[in-house]
């Protein structure tokens, strides 16, 4: 599995020391990880939340092995689950 440096490494440090194959979180529960707020986008936009490699903090879920789904706007939910 790859290392991430960066801005989301708490989220990945999190994800990769899960011992489960999924893990339901709310916006608020992965800001508690991280440290500070998601970007409004976060909460303004389902696509923030896709599995593109090409964002710094999808990166972050990626290189530990998990990818997002289920994101659900209104609750403010997702699941992440281990590839």
């Amino acid at each position: 599995m790859a290392t991430y440096q960066g801005k989301y490494q708490k989220l990945h440090s999190h994800l990769r020391n899960l011992e489960t194959r999924e893990w339901r979180a709310t916006f608020g529960e992965v800001e508690a990880i991280i440290g500070f707020n998601l970007p409004n986008s976060a909460r303004d936009h389902r696509a923030w939340w896709a599995n593109d490699n090409s964002h710094t903090y999808a990166h972050a879920w990626l290189t530990a092995g998990w990818k997002t789904a289920d994101v659900n706007m209104r609750t403010e939910t997702l699941l992440f689950r281990r590839v």
